[in-house]
């Protein structure tokens, strides 16, 4: 990507050029398929007119001062898409949330609708689909957590003529075989199963010799984390002794599941967690049960991120939440914009392990982890980017 020499860029910020710098000059050469390179080249074309939080007004429309031109693209309809979601009171879906509301703003959109259901309900997420359906949504972004539940429902929403984008979640695994079950476009986010596999991998680094471990698991059989169980186990072999702790969909009974679990295994080698809400109980579980295991799962609660840099939880891994809100409205947009001929890309966004050794960038407050609702610019740190040799080219 090419580098916007500074003082065209203080000239864009002064004069509050509504349209921005040249897109084609920000992307020329620069393909979309790697989710942050297309995230970091739109939101660089963000102007100084972005700076409230992109929440939307009584009109519906987003509140940053998006021009009605985005860019050097033409003038489109107000495209209104939906979100769907399984968990949608989740607090791990905030980021998300942002993620959506600053592309729609980004591309003078309305903020895209959320709802679904706050406890894992394919009846309820599928109604709320059939709602957009009905409304003659212009997109639809739903997370899709059963093999079966929601073939049919996107594939109504397709024969309507409406896209339809998987995001979180991609159906289920079988044998470590995807079982998608549904004709949506492509996918936005984690690849689930590979992330459970770098999980056991890591727990074999903490727990060389084997042994029992335990791994909490808020919903067992669900398609956004029963995957990275089966992955985790897949790589872990005989040498361990794997169990499963049904931490259910209740957040406020995941600590005392875990602690529970902790008590009356006494031998245990190691305690992990496959989801947001059973990781960041692991700390406090730990506590509680006077144990200082080797411990570890997903996402960036504040508690996860607190623990690690204390030093009670070994890792996390980070799937990257805002991404999955941010990503799927530009492939709508492009999708709608191009008469189809932009089909959206399936995108993988991220399998980052977080350790004591790299939290540091991850503690600052941000939208991009759901801890604050300002637009800020986050300063990366300085020097040598530090990164493993890549073994994937997707």
């Amino acid at each position: 990507m090419k580098k916007i020499d500074p003082v065209v860029d203080e000239a864009i910020q002064t004069l509050n050029m509504k349209d921005g710098p040249s897109r084609r000059r920000l992307i020329e050469g620069a393909g979309l398929f790697s989710a942050t390179a297309a995230a970091s080249a739109l939101i660089s074309a963000c102007t100084s007119s972005s700076t409230s939080s992109a929440k939307p007004n009584s009109s519906g429309s987003t509140s940053s001062g998006a021009a009605a031109v985005a860019g050097n693209f033409p003038s489109t309809p107000k495209w209104q898409f939906w979100f769907a979601n399984h968990a949608d009171t989740n607090a791990f879906f905030t980021p998300t949330q942002y993620g959506f509301a600053d592309a729609a703003a980004l591309l003078g959109l309305p903020t895209p609708k959320w709802g679904g259901d706050p406890n894992q309900s394919v009846t309820n997420q599928v109604n709320y689909i059939n709602t957009a359906v009905a409304a003659k949504a212009d997109g639809i972004a739903t997370t899709v957590t059963s093999g079966t539940g929601f073939t049919s429902a996107i594939q109504s929403a397709m024969n309507a003529g409406i896209p339809v984008l998987s995001y979180n979640a991609d159906g289920v695994y079988v044998n470590g075989q995807p079982q998608i079950g549904s004709n949506r476009l492509a996918y936005v986010g984690q690849a689930l199963f590979i992330s459970g596999q770098i999980m056991g991998a890591t727990i074999k680094s903490l727990i060389p010799g084997g042994g029992k471990i335990g791994i909490g698991i808020a919903q067992p059989g669900a398609g956004n984390i029963q995957p990275r169980f089966d992955g985790a186990a897949s790589v872990l072999g005989s040498s361990y002794h794997v169990e499963s702790i049904n931490t259910t969909t209740d957040t406020s009974a995941e600590q005392s599941k875990l602690t529970s679990w902790l008590l009356g295994n006494k031998d245990a080698k190691g305690i992990f967690a496959v989801d947001y809400g059973s990781t960041s109980s692991l700390a406090a579980a730990l506590k509680g049960a006077g144990s200082s295991i080797p411990s570890g799962g997903f996402d960036t609660a504040p508690t996860t991120l607190s623990g690690i840099s204390g030093g009670s939880v070994s890792f996390c891994i980070f799937q990257d939440p805002y991404l999955q809100g941010f990503l799927p409205v530009l492939y709508m947009y492009l999708y709608n914009l191009s008469g189809s001929q932009l089909q959206p890309p399936d995108t993988d966004t991220g399998l980052t392990v977080i350790t004591k050794d790299n939290i540091a960038q991850f503690n600052k407050n941000s939208r991009f982890q759901g801890a604050s609702s300002a637009q800020q610019f986050l300063q990366r740190p300085s020097g040598a980017i530090k990164n493993p040799m890549a073994t994937t080219s997707t």
